[in-house]
């Protein structure tokens, strides 16, 4: 048992509830911009596909939806690193032994690097818009007005 008195392991553990909120925010976060991130590509690839009239296939190798895929499932791998850490500092805070742990943040920091890192393909690089005869483009125009 700790020699901390009461109150303050108590409020050490309410520190480690908040930092594993904060945890599970990020997690929320990440997989809801994975969501978003997937089925964006789908829209704009659905949007390419009605102005232009012809279907556009994604990349192969690289695409919006595997990068959004990729973001739900780091997501989700976050939530257990989250889990695993709260449980880790509970367990050091009851032992009066807590050992901060900087591995975590560094492992998130990069991860989340890596991600932007990988989007920037997908901002700069877009697919040509394939041009159509003039008579499509001036009954698109038409009904657009």
């Amino acid at each position: 048992m700790s020699q901390l008195p009461k109150i303050d392991r108590q409020r050490e553990h309410q520190a480690n509830e908040r930092t594993f909120l904060a945890w599970v925010r990020t997690c929320v976060a990440l997989i809801g911009f994975g969501f978003a991130i997937a089925r964006f590509g789908l829209f704009v690839r659905q949007l390419n596909t009605a102005l232009a009239r012809q279907e556009l296939s994604p990349n192969p190798v690289f695409n919006s939806e595997d990068l959004g895929i990729c973001l739900v499932i780091f997501g989700i791998l976050t939530l257990a690193l989250a889990a695993w850490r709260y449980n880790q500092a509970f367990l050091q805070i009851e032992q009066g032994n807590y050992q901060p742990n900087r591995l975590p943040i560094w492992v998130m920091t990069a991860a989340v690097m890596i991600f932007g890192i990988l989007s920037l393909p997908l901002l700069l690089l877009r697919n040509p818009v394939p041009s159509s005869p003039r008579g499509q483009n001036q009954s698109l125009s038409r009904n657009v007005r």
